[in-house]
Order: C-alpha cells, then structure tokens, then sequence
C-alpha cells in the first residue's frame, strides 16, 4: 500500500484527553512509526500529555506494555475486581451492594478517588532529562485553579522536578482527589482545551496530525492558519468510559487506534473494515447488480436501479456513488456474517469473503435479505 502522507514531511501530533480510552493514541503512534512518519513536537491532555511524555520519549513499546496491562488500581486506590464488576454492571446481591455505596461515600468523603498510584507511576516512567533533551517538543495542558488561568507548558522549560507533578496536573479528571502541587491546586487539560491544536498552531507548527478520543473536556476554538493542515485520526467506534481502566478493553483500543490510523495513512474506505480501493464505480456497479441478479436471476434491470439499488441505499443511508454504495453494503453484511474487521482487505477481497460465508450460512434477514430476494 502507498502512504498518502508526505513522508518528507515532519509532523506534529496534538493529542486528546480521554482518561481510559488512551491506549487508542498508543495504537496509532504505532502505526504511524511503521508508516514511516516523523515527527518533531506533541501536544497533549490529560491522559494525552501523559503519551505525549511517552511519545517524546521514543518509549512506544514501554507505552504499548503499559496499556496492554493496564488496571484500575494501577491508577485509582480501589480493588480491581469490584470496579470491573461495576463497569460491566455485575454488581449481585445486596451485601456487594452495600459495598460499593460505602465506597463510594467514601470517595466522596475524601474528595474523589486517591490517585496515588498514577503519581507513582507518572514517576517511574517520565524520564524528565530525556525529554528535555528530546528530539520532540513536548507541550502539556493543564488548568490552574488558583491562579485561575489556562497553562500551555513546554517540558524543556519546566524545573527539573516539574514535569511529573505538570503531568499529574494535566491528569486530573474532577472524579480524582485533587491535592496541592508545589502549593497550588490544578485541574485536568480539557477544562480549558481538550484537543491542544493551539498550542503547536502558536508555536509555528503546521502539519499537525490529531488523535482524537471523544474525551470529556471544552475544545478550545482556534483559528487555523491558510497553510496549516489538520489530519485527524478519530474512532468510530466506542472507547469505553474515561474511568474505565479495563486490561480487555485498553487492549481493544490499542488495535482499533492501530488499524484507524492505517485507514488515514493508506486512504482505506470503510468505516468499521478496513478496505483497500482497486474497484472503479463501473466495477463496483457490476458487482453490486451480479450479487443481486445472481440471488434472483428472474429479476429486470429496471428494478435493479430503480427499486432495489434505491432501496438499498435508503437503509444503508448511502447517499454517494456505486462504488460507495458496495462498500456500504459489504460492510454491513460482512458484520452481519461475522467477519472480523481486523485486517487490511482488498474490496474484491472482502466481496469474495461475504460471498463465501453467506453461501455457507444462507442468512435471510437483516441486510443478507437482498440476497434472498426473488
């Protein structure tokens, strides 16, 4: 596949905020180290300036072991079990119950969740000296309740010990017990800027790649320079809950950030597949039509256009061309048919795979059912 970004380009990256749902920006680092992009500056967060450490850093394998491994009480003073049990909805019976609402008040009681094991941990990892020296600019957002006002922070200026405790900063999520960093009180990055565009923007970056998370937080506006370009990374899928420190569930977005971020990189069309385009409209149309008039031989060219290829469209709420139309198609029967989205395919490829599992499973409802009819 040919990488539709320039690679004599250097880029920069802004990352999101978004608590749990990180790993998804880990998985799309990886890809675009693969790919073969540079970059010379990040932008980040809350959880997004705490990769962005990483990423300044070049510890993308460190990075992707932490989120393949990741546990709630490797962030939170809590007990693993019961909070899997509590994302999942698998609290049962009153005394677990009772349980969790004592927690819970004491939570409260003591002005959120302690966090000391993520101050442990932002420790054992930020490499402060490393970052300074980086290749990489690192920028970290955070929000300063006492002195009321936003802070875009470069490491490379920060006091040596700094970093650490900005990191913290820029992490802390309202659910977190807030303590006092060198004297002063802060708030997490998406108070004031969720998607830290304007940092690099003011900086003087303009090919800027951003990896978003759909996290909680306030997008700061900002105004885009002519010459500047946006490329966006972004799932389509659902990330799972900010707090939702979950092993399986990092280790789903680490491939799902993996493969989006190819999608960008190689122009794959599909929105849940990931397909590589060797089809024209007219191709597409042909193969659209053979699928339909295979399934029912009897039937006229005039319905094929004007009612079934319509009529398909319309549920698919695919307003494009044939070729759009075919992918809309493929996609949904191949879920349907339970083919796994977690690889690079050909179109003709995926057509031959929906092909072989519906003339093994002959399913007539759902999309499948324009395959049955007569």
């Amino acid at each position: 596949m040919e990488c539709k970004l320039d690679l004599n380009k250097t880029y920069a990256i802004a990352l999101e905020g978004g608590g749990a749902r990180g790993a998804y920006q880990v998985g799309a680092w990886r890809a675009l180290e693969e790919a073969g992009v540079r970059y010379n500056a990040v932008s980040g967060s809350s959880v997004g300036a705490l990769n962005g450490a990483m990423m300044a850093m070049h510890a993308r394998e460190e990075a992707e072991n932490l989120w393949s491994n990741i546990c709630f009480s490797q962030i939170m003073n809590v007990d693993d079990d019961m909070m899997q049990r509590l994302m999942k909805r698998e609290i049962h019976g009153f005394s677990e119950l009772k349980a969790l609402l004592k927690e819970a008040r004491d939570v409260v009681k003591e002005g959120g969740f302690d966090i000391e094991p993520l101050r442990r941990r932002i420790a054992q990892l930020t490499d402060e000296e490393k970052i300074r020296k980086s290749d990489v600019e690192l920028f970290v957002m955070t929000y300063s309740l006492s002195d009321r006002k936003e802070l875009e922070l470069n490491a490379r200026e920060l006091q040596p010990g700094e970093l650490p405790d900005m990191l913290l900063a820029s992490a802390y999520f309202p659910a977190f017990k807030n303590e006092k960093l060198g004297g002063k009180r802060y708030a997490d990055g998406g108070v004031q800027d969720v998607l830290p565009l304007h940092a690099l923007l003011s900086h003087g970056y303009r090919d800027i790649i951003a990896i978003r998370l759909h996290g909680v937080g306030f997008e700061r506006r900002v105004r885009i320079p002519k010459n500047a370009g946006i490329i966006t990374i972004s799932p389509n899928a659902d990330l799972g809950g900010v707090l939702n420190f979950d092993q399986e569930q990092s280790r789903a977005n680490l491939r799902l950030g993996y493969f989006d971020a190819q999608r960008v990189l190689y122009g794959l069309r599909g929105k849940t597949y990931y397909i590589e385009k060797t089809f024209d409209e007219e191709r597409a149309y042909r193969e659209l039509s053979a699928m339909m008039r295979e399934a029912a031989p009897e039937l006229s060219l005039r319905k094929l256009n004007e009612k079934l290829l319509h009529d398909l469209g319309r549920e698919l709420g695919e307003k494009g061309d044939y070729y759009d139309l075919l992918i809309a198609y493929l996609e949904k029967a191949a879920g349907e048919l339970g083919i796994d989205p977690f690889s690079v395919v050909t179109d003709e490829a995926l057509l031959g795979l929906v092909w072989e599992q519906y003339h093994i499973k002959r399913p007539k409802t759902g999309i499948l059912r324009y395959l049955s009819r007569s």
